[in-house]
């Protein structure tokens, strides 16, 4: 296991087991308001102190990794099912077909997560829903040309040759030696898409167009954070800290598993 894939497994270990955590136990209420603990600071009561509404922002930091890791889950979720069968489709099908999957995904790629999460907002209403489909299309295109790179690699193979030779249909063929071939690429294009999913979320959520109030978000604690952040600057370091290290982990997470299955690195080694 190399350095990087050590650090980034400590970093999402430690998210996870926040967002675990919080699933039973958090210091207090992390939506209760107490007007008489407004800006305390940090504090044995209150670790991170609290914020201009009297919560407690430890308890906010932990709710906030349960979103964030579930809006990153279902949203890597929904690009790694539309997009690695059609990237698999697009590798094996004739030309033609190619063509029109690829140049599908080319005009995808001009609408950013952001730009289709203010666009379903503005139809559908803003919502944690909503942030999790536009960062899942937004990622399909990344999902579509790993798995299109990848096949077209397999299907060049002469195993796959041989299963040609013998009467194979084209599915029998992607599901026994496409799919199980090209499952590394997927593995770590998963890891990025989730640290791109997390820093999209948080965006989303800054801007409004993510996780709505009460809920907590890492997002909009920075945005609630602006109106103290000369008195209170550290209402906006820890939930950017948090942010920060979500990213790092599972981009540090996705270089340490490239560097693992890529046979082509192990000439550097």
């Amino acid at each position: 296991m190399t350095p990087s894939m050590r650090i980034g497994l400590t970093l999402v270990g430690l998210i996870a087991l926040l967002a675990l955590v919080s699933f039973v136990w958090t210091p207090y209420d992390p939506t209760a308001i107490d007007a008489d603990a407004r800006l305390t600071g940090s504090s044995a009561s209150h670790i991170l102190g609290t914020d201009k509404f009297g919560r407690d922002v430890l308890s906010q930091i932990m709710w906030g990794a349960r979103t964030t890791l579930f809006v990153g889950v279902v949203a890597v979720g929904v690009a790694a099912l539309l997009g690695t069968p059609l990237g698999v489709l697009a590798g094996m099908a004739p030309r033609g077909v190619d063509q029109f999957i690829m140049r599908a995904c080319d005009l995808l790629l001009a609408f950013p997560a952001l730009l289709l999460a203010i666009m379903f907002g503005a139809v559908f209403s803003a919502s944690t829903l909503t942030a999790m489909l536009a960062i899942g299309l937004a990622t399909v295109p990344a999902f579509a040309r790993i798995a299109r790179g990848g096949t077209l690699q397999v299907v060049r193979s002469e195993y796959v040759l041989a299963a040609r030779s013998a009467g194979r249909s084209r599915w029998a063929i992607a599901r026994r030696h496409v799919l199980p071939n090209i499952a590394p690429l997927l593995i770590v294009q998963s890891s990025v898409a989730f640290g791109i999913a997390v820093l999209a979320e948080a965006a989303l959520s800054f801007l409004g167009f993510g996780t709505k109030p009460p809920n907590p978000s890492w997002g909009r604690m920075l945005q609630e954070s602006q109106e103290t952040l000369h008195s209170t600057p550290m209402l906006s370091v820890w939930p950017g800290l948090a942010i920060a290290l979500a990213v790092l982990g599972f981009n540090m997470l996705g270089d340490g598993l490239r560097d693992r299955f890529d046979p082509r690195l192990d000439d550097r080694r």
